[in-house]
């Protein structure tokens, strides 16, 4: 089973393709409010990691998400529930 860290750091990695240049990344990060990040390029985010990882990912996760570390623990939840 994959671990939550390596989760982490694939969502980071992508995080970074869609912040500012230069941009500090935390788990703590708040898409939205602190890297402005519009909701459909979440959405292409969100497609990339269905895709990665092989699971499905509900629109109604992208309300109760809105962080790197929130992203992880959400796709690692998924992982489990396919085995």
């Amino acid at each position: 089973m994959i671990s939550k860290e390596a989760i982490l750091e694939k969502v980071i990695v992508l995080i970074k393709k869609l912040a500012p240049d230069g941009a500090l990344i935390t788990p703590d990060t708040d898409l939205i409010q602190d890297l402005g990040i519009e909701s459909i390029r979440v959405m292409d985010m969100l497609m990339e990691l269905e895709d990665e990882y092989d699971i499905s990912i509900e629109l109604n996760v992208l309300v109760k998400v809105r962080t790197p570390e929130q992203f992880a623990q959400a796709i690692l939840t998924l992982t489990a529930l396919k085995y």
